[in-house]
């Protein structure tokens, strides 16, 4: 395995050599934290996906509100919405994985993971 660089915060995507997507980890020092500051990714044409590690986050999207839990994730796909997000509790864990204007290709191929079990 060839790590680039390794880090204890995941806040800067330069930092483990990647170009392709960012990566933010947010952890609540406090209840009522907030964990994404009001945005919208117009800008950048940036799409952003939210994983909720540990804790409770309460998102606004626009006029909609979004209640998430522990081990759910919401995406945000349209760069024009409005996002902001607070934890509930301390030690709430939030991971933001954002994504650049460019379409991306993958490399998937199904080859490379024929030793791997599935379940039935």
């Amino acid at each position: 395995m060839h790590v680039v660089a390794q880090t204890g915060e995941l806040d800067d995507q330069h930092a483990l050599g990647i170009d392709t997507f960012g990566a933010n980890l947010f952890v609540a020092s406090r209840a009522d934290q907030t964990l994404v500051e009001e945005h919208d990714e117009r800008a950048s044409g940036q799409q952003e996906l939210y994983l909720v590690l540990e804790g409770e986050v309460i998102f606004n999207l626009d006029d909609e509100q979004a209640h998430l839990d522990a081990g759910t994730a919401i995406a945000v796909t349209d760069p024009a919405v409005s996002r902001h997000a607070k934890a509930v509790s301390v030690g709430t864990a939030l991971l933001i994985v954002g994504a650049g204007s460019e379409r991306f290709k993958s490399t998937w191929n199904p080859d490379h993971f024929a030793d791997i079990s599935r379940p039935d």
